[in-house]
């Protein structure tokens, strides 16, 4: 393994089958605020891309992730390849809107290891049925709107996909949505599956805390090409790092980051499990057995275009007043952003999104980065210079979708989720268990039931203010 240096451009070889890509470092970021004094990103040499096969059945541990989306090839394309590249096969995209349009959805489809599923009527009535309609610890979040309506649906599609990994065989699932990445630092080398087969054999899921995208600029396109910077979950900082630069890392906002920040998980596929809101899940039977790591990460990009701000207004119809934003959204920054789209001219707009959204002050940048709390990670832009992403899109196109082994029930609905009332299928043959090796991570074991909405990070009142020293 070799790091990049600091400083000093560096070559490295990306390995593509028989085909070979050289690709330099240099020139990636043209100012000293692309060099973090921390590496960020691991040069591996003969690293191999496997995303070749017809099933993924020689990736193993099989790991799946779902989704509920509206969003475009634009968004959706980059973030599926990139996750294919580090080892995850199965993709279970519930899709509505742009993302369920006959252009984007035929496209979709046509990808190996991905399964599309419609929102339609059959859906819905499938899901009327569910479990979780009977019990009340997602029941708080019921017929409410906006945010409060997709995480309910985020629930009940995670639900739904838990049955579809077990009859693909899937060892590991995940729910992210399209605007996150996660980041396998940590591993031997940068693969997910790595990541997760070297975890003891009984640990029942996997908590990856978040780290926010930092924009440095107003007219970013395609965010997972054009941002690099990203601020530290409070879970990877010493406490008075995090307290001692709270208030400048917050830049007047309502919190340290500007939406949730107790990151997403990954579940061990087994008897009884369940989801816990889109950010974690839990099982029926157990209290399940977590882990926090250290390095790994979920990237979130957070409102890094400034057409963010328009596009979350428009899906939603709630009034922009104070107290009708919090009927609609969980979090006081997207409340704030949903009133300024909605009340100000686009040219407020944009010196709103600069002086909140926009890391325009490059002193305070140096400052952040020395301390830690920003880093760089270049690995999803480097990615897709490197052409994997087109390999993959051309091996996928070469290959039309085949049934897996979900269709073999032969009784589907139209949105392609089985006729069963059985939301929890009973006992199948043993999960695959990974070889346990040692890692450094933090342990708990959650003992709390009720869905778990997306949080803020701890704020100042967390903490007896005297007791942490302010770091200049």
């Amino acid at each position: 393994m070799k790091w990049v240096n600091e400083y000093e451009p560096t070559e490295f070889r990306v390995v593509h089958g028989s085909k070979s890509v050289r690709l330099s470092s240099s020139g990636c970021v043209d100012d000293v605020l692309g060099q973090s004094r921390t590496s960020s990103f691991p040069y591996f040499r003969d690293w191999k891309f496997k995303f070749g096969s017809s099933s993924g059945s020689d990736l193993k541990p099989k790991i799946s992730i779902t989704t509920s989306t509206s969003a475009g090839l634009e968004q959706i394309l980059p973030w599926l390849f990139y996750h294919k590249v580090i080892g995850v096969s199965n993709f279970f995209l519930f899709v509505e809107g742009k993302a369920a349009s006959p252009n984007v959805s035929k496209v979709l489809e046509s990808i190996q290891g991905v399964r599309v599923i419609y929102r339609t009527k059959e859906l819905e009535d499938a899901q009327a049925k569910s479990r979780i309609w009977n019990e009340t610890w997602l029941a708080g979040f019921f017929y409410q709107p906006c945010n409060y309506e997709l995480f309910v649906k985020q629930t009940l599609n995670m639900e739904m996909a838990i049955v579809m990994a077990r009859k693909a065989g899937v060892d590991w699932i995940i729910h992210l949505d399209t605007d996150e990445l996660l980041h396998p630092a940590g591993a031997s080398e940068y693969s997910l599956q790595r990541l997760l087969a070297d975890l003891p054999e009984d640990v029942d899921m996997v908590i990856f805390p978040n780290y926010e995208s930092s924009v440095e600029r107003d007219d970013v396109k395609e965010p997972f090409s054009e941002v690099s910077m990203f601020k530290k979950n409070f879970d990877h900082l010493p406490k008075d790092t995090y307290f001692g630069n709270y208030k400048a890392a917050t830049r007047g906002n309502p919190n340290y980051f500007l939406t949730y920040g107790n990151g997403k998980s990954a579940a061990r596929i087994q008897d009884h499990l369940r989801p816990n809101g889109a950010h974690r899940w839990h099982n029926y039977m157990k209290s399940p057995k977590e882990i926090k790591l250290e390095e790994a990460a979920v990237l979130h990009y957070t409102y890094p275009k400034f057409s963010d701000l328009t596009s979350r207004r428009d899906r939603c119809g709630c009034k922009p007043t104070k107290e009708d934003v919090k009927k609609c959204f969980m979090l006081e920054f997207d409340r704030a952003a949903f009133i300024i789209a909605s009340t100000l001219t686009e040219e407020e707009m944009l010196r709103w999104y600069r002086e909140h959204v926009v890391w325009t002050d490059k002193a305070l940048t140096r400052k952040l980065i020395k301390k830690g709390i920003l880093t760089r990670i270049y690995t999803p832009m480097v990615l897709k210079e490197s052409g994997v992403f087109a390999s993959a899109i051309a091996s996928s196109n070469r290959d039309i979708i085949k049934e897996e082994s979900l269709s073999s029930t032969g009784n589907r609905n139209a949105s392609g989720y089985p006729h069963t009332t059985d939301t929890f299928p009973r006992k199948m043959g043993r999960i695959l268990e990974p070889h346990a090796t040692r890692k450094k991570f933090l342990e708990f074991n959650e003992t709390d039931h009720p869905a778990i909405p997306p949080e803020s990070p701890p704020g100042m009142d967390r903490i007896h203010l005297d007791k942490i020293p302010s770091e200049h």
